[in-house]
């Protein structure tokens, strides 16, 4: 492979693995609290029985405002907690890591096969090598 193509393709190669590297840098380094369930999105605790259980003195949560037996004091007065005061905010990192993992791998079999090509290209395996004599039948 003449040196002018062999730099060509090695140049190329440098843009096209930087790609797939930097998705796979943001996603391990960025952030881990920001996949908490917004502030205004709160789950009800009807709807987040198959996530979590909460429990007071051994009773579950819902069976207990379902008693009225929780009492809250604001500005000094007490009113009966109802199910829809509570609402619940999840930390939903597992999920959307999960659902992220195939992508990540493909990015990273991505940057596994440009690394492999530059260094094919950068030494030179790649030459052709022209073709050989034909054959005798």
């Amino acid at each position: 492979m003449p040196p002018r193509i062999r730099f060509f393709f090695s140049a190329m190669m440098v843009p096209l693995f930087f790609i797939p590297a930097l998705a796979l840098y943001r996603e391990t380094f960025q952030h881990r609290d920001i996949w908490w369930t917004p502030q205004e999105m709160l789950v009800p605790l009807a709807e987040s029985k198959d996530r979590v259980e909460l429990y007071a003195r051994g009773k579950p949560l819902a069976a207990l405002l379902q008693a009225e037996q929780l009492r809250i004091a604001a500005e000094g007065e007490w009113s009966v907690l109802a199910t829809s005061d509570v609402g619940l905010r999840f930390n939903n990192w597992d999920r959307v890591r999960a659902d992220q993992l195939p992508l990540l791998l493909g990015d990273a079999a991505m940057c596994g096969a440009i690394a492999l090509m530059f260094l094919l290209i950068v030494t030179g395996r790649l030459a052709y090598r022209g073709d050989k004599g034909s054959v005798a039948a």
